[in-house]
């Protein structure tokens, strides 16, 4: 494996092989907003839909769905990962599908059945898709969400959620708005001093990435961004919570002052960073582990890259996490020479 060359970060014709990595980071906003832009008759129908016994939701992002709807839907709400659906939907009930792909052959599955059963369906997805031809009658809605981004298609199920008066308000266009900032901190042009993805790749080079997000939001950010620097390093990365990363922390001892990194060490003796992320979460209990995770990291001199949002809406501080994380492994394979794999 290449040495990580910081170098490459700043390096022009670096970052310009590595478009074809940046420029989808880049462009998340806009999609949003495509997405958002195309949804905006089928949302009309929304606001005449009666209240569903019950909500299950389904697709890429039917989970993050479920985090940000459930605490305040009126009727109970579920995520459903599997092809086709649990055998009480029926007739009185709301199928949510976010299908950004235009249907993988189990999406299309939860349509058909959902149809079947007579149940209301209500799909974000791109049309024409095959998927949007199982939106037939009058228990079925479609909102057109010109987009293959995941992220954008559950933006555009949430908001047509909030109009069926199922889930808090969501803005389409503060989350473009946040996703464009995350952009515009992590842009290739800002230079590592002022770039917080760039720092964060630089800190996490020679190391082993331990990731922990408090919050069901942060945590699962935190999964997302380990997932991602696993494909662009080739190396381990871990998420998870404090009580998982407390004992690698502890086990990692204290930094040898007289170890010479170029002769002394191997790959398998990088020591871990800890990645923390902060999306405000008040929780009396969050707090606590913050601080169990950072005093542990301080007494074993463990270097620490925060990655925090406390503004704006939760799915606005979620985005503008796992946005920064997502830029700094992209970094991070750009550091590394691995933008051919």
């Amino acid at each position: 494996m290449a040495d990580f060359d910081d170098s490459r970060l700043d390096d022009p014709a670096c970052l310009e092989r590595a478009d074809g990595l940046l420029r989808p980071l880049a462009l998340a906003g806009a999609r949003v907003r495509q997405a958002a832009d195309g949804a905006v008759r089928g949302r009309e129908e929304l606001r005449e839909l009666p209240v569903p016994r019950a909500v299950i939701a389904a697709g890429a992002e039917a989970r993050l769905i479920r985090v940000l709807v459930e605490p305040t839907c009126p009727v109970p709400f579920m995520a459903w990962p599997q092809p086709g659906l649990p055998g009480w939907v029926g007739p009185l009930d709301l199928v949510v599908v976010s299908a950004a792909d235009g249907g993988s052959p189990g999406l299309v599955a939860t349509a058909r059945e959902a149809v079947r059963r007579g149940a209301a369906l209500l799909i974000a997805c791109p049309v024409p898709s095959l998927i949007s031809e199982f939106a037939t009658g009058r228990a079925s809605i479609v909102l057109p969400a010109a987009t293959s981004d995941p992220l954008a298609a559950a933006v555009v199920a949430l908001a047509g959620l909030h109009d069926a008066g199922l889930a808090p308000a969501t803005s389409p266009e503060l989350i473009a708005d946040a996703l464009d900032q995350a952009a515009t901190d992590c842009s290739p042009r800002a230079s590592i001093a002022a770039n917080p993805a760039k720092d964060i790749a630089l800190g996490l080079a020679d190391a082993q990435p331990l990731i922990w997000g408090g919050s069901v939001l942060a945590a699962r950010a935190s999964r997302r961004i380990a997932e991602a620097i696993r494909a662009a390093t080739g190396r381990p990365a871990l998420a998870g919570e404090a009580e998982d990363l407390l004992p690698l922390l502890e086990a990692a001892g204290r930094r040898d002052p007289f170890a010479d990194p170029f002769t002394d060490l191997t790959p398998s003796d990088r020591r871990p960073v800890l990645v923390m992320l902060d999306d405000g979460s008040p929780e009396e209990s969050l707090v606590v582990d913050r601080r169990r995770l950072t005093d542990c990291a301080e007494f074993h001199e463990i270097r620490i890259c925060p990655i925090s949002c406390h503004h704006g809406s939760d799915l606005e501080r979620y985005v503008s996490i796992l946005q920064v994380g997502l830029y700094a492994a992209t970094y991070l394979a750009i550091g590394l020479d691995r933008l051919a794999r």
